[in-house]
């Protein structure tokens, strides 16, 4: 998920990422064996498979944190929460859930907008302390495990001064963000995130009841490897790592500049669409509206502050902003605009959007008019500029559809204390679905299509909102992957019918 359209981002605060939940489970029973990894015929059957890893279930003191995701407005009970240790653990878990008929979820980062990543009464695989990394600065290349969030990545390279794109809220997980395409501040400068995907270990299910581990990449599995790169987590298998091609970045400028009030959103806004998309590809930006204010905040990939300040400048002009800019190392920056998920609102609503054309200024006033009655102080409307690399696919190309959008935006609503007695009824819960939902139908004849990555619920037209055109490869490549449809959730991709 993204990204600064979850808060707002007025104070530098360096931020740990967030570590693996410390939850007392049972203690793993013995491990089935290496056989369920093994190619089976489709009417092969496994042995009987166990549970292994880090398992907490409903009895055990740490379930309530172990179950918990990020955003407090949903909560689900699942049967059994399995923490992989290693692909073996993963194997073992999808194995148990096909021979006791039991639904499953993949988990990563804990960030989807919707709760699809856990279920009531079934089994949660969990990938997020499944941490490595293996950099190879000669080639430009980095294996890490898929249990890496943002913040752990992007802090990990930047040691030795690479880096891909990431979105920035760094507890989410790495891996759901690059499967969903992946968009943040270094996204014109080197494509999506799922664009620097050249390789990944999958776990998928085999035969009637087994599971095996697959490479996807150019050479073996490429069209499983191009559905990857943005059809979403958890539709074909389970990423347990994941290869990148990285790029070298030594140091970034950082820029923020906050306007008072939203008097001047229709020429801050105008300026920012007549030049953010249009700019230098090292520069990578947001514009994010409260009902208090507006911000702007940019990334300079090895630029100046002079420089950063020049590109911006169309912006920048408008009225009287209070400019900040940092220059610095990308993973110490990224660090510290971070917020502690504690500092957070519990609950949380978005909607997902494309623009490939400028808003006109009846669009801005829609802006304007809803951001002026939003529930909270944390609620906002951002857009983040596309165009740059966005537009050019990686070698093999990928299943995200939306390289000719202008930029993306995004309503959200954030409201609520964090506590940890979620699932109380929150009196503003209502009036913030309400906004969001209002909101995101008042600016649909100015907007095309939605990002997997922050699913749209209720959405009719999902399918092709998601990934347009390429709906229908990608349901082939489910039927060959997962033809008994075992990764299945409210909006995952069926298998092609024969």
């Amino acid at each position: 998920m993204n990204d600064f359209s979850r808060r707002k981002v007025l104070k530098v605060t360096a931020a740990a990422g967030a570590g693996a939940v410390v939850a007392q489970g049972l203690a793993a029973t013995e491990a089935y064996g290496a056989s369920a990894v093994k190619e089976a015929s489709p009417n092969a059957e496994c042995p009987p498979a166990k549970l292994t890893g880090r398992i907490v279930r409903p009895d055990d003191a740490g379930y309530t944190d172990a179950r918990l995701g990020w955003d407090q407005l949903i909560s689900r009970y699942p049967l059994v929460i399995v923490f992989a240790q290693n692909t073996q653990d993963v194997v073992n878990a999808l194995t148990w859930a096909r021979q006791n008929d039991v639904a499953l979820r993949v988990r990563s980062g804990r960030h989807n907008t919707e709760g699809w990543s856990n279920i009531d009464n079934g089994l949660v695989i969990d990938i997020s302390e499944l941490k490595s990394v293996d950099i190879d600065s000669a080639a430009r290349v980095a294996t890490v495990g898929a249990g890496l969030n943002q913040l752990e990545a992007v802090t990990t390279l930047a040691e030795q001064n690479f880096a891909v794109t990431t979105g920035t809220e760094g507890s989410v997980g790495l891996s759901g963000a690059t499967l969903g395409g992946g968009l943040g501040f270094l996204t014109r400068w080197i494509g999506m995130a799922c664009d620097s995907l050249i390789g990944a270990e999958v776990v998928v299910a085999e035969g009637a009841e087994c599971a095996k581990v697959v490479k996807a990449d150019l050479h073996n599995n490429p069209d499983l490897l191009w559905a990857l790169r943005g059809a979403g987590n958890g539709n074909f298998g389970i990423v347990t790592s994941l290869t990148y091609k990285v790029a070298p970045l030594r140091s970034v400028t950082y820029l923020q500049a906050t306007w008072d009030g939203i008097g001047d959103l229709s020429r801050i806004f105008e300026a920012y669409q007549r030049t953010a998309p249009y700019t230098d590809d090292r520069l990578g930006t947001q514009l994010e509206i409260h009902r208090n204010q507006i911000l702007l905040f940019a990334v300079l990939a090895e630029g100046t502050p002079a420089e950063a300040k020049k590109l911006l400048a169309p912006i920048l002009s408008v009225d009287s902003p209070q400019v900040s800019v940092q220059v610095g190392n990308w993973g110490d920056v990224y660090a510290g605009f971070q917020i502690p998920i504690a500092d957070e609102p519990a609950n949380w609503k978005f909607f997902s959007q494309f623009a490939r054309k400028p808003f006109p200024r009846k669009a801005i006033d829609v802006i304007s008019s809803f951001m002026r009655d939003a529930p909270t102080d944390d609620s906002n409307f951002f857009v983040q500029a596309f165009g740059g690399a966005v537009r050019k696919s990686p070698r093999g190309g990928t299943a995200f559809p939306h390289r000719d959008a202008l930029f993306y935006s995004e309503p959200g609503a954030g409201w609520g204390t964090r506590s940890d007695q979620p699932g109380v009824c929150d009196p503003l819960t209502s009036q913030a679905q309400a906004w969001i939902a209002e909101f995101s139908q008042a600016l649909r004849p100015y907007v095309d299509g939605a990002y997997v990555n922050v699913a749209n619920i209720g959405m009719q037209d999902w399918e092709t909102a998601y990934w347009g055109s390429n709906f229908d490869r990608l349901r082939t490549i489910k039927a060959e992957y997962d033809p008994h449809n075992v990764f299945k959730y409210e909006q995952s991709i069926p298998p092609a019918s024969c």
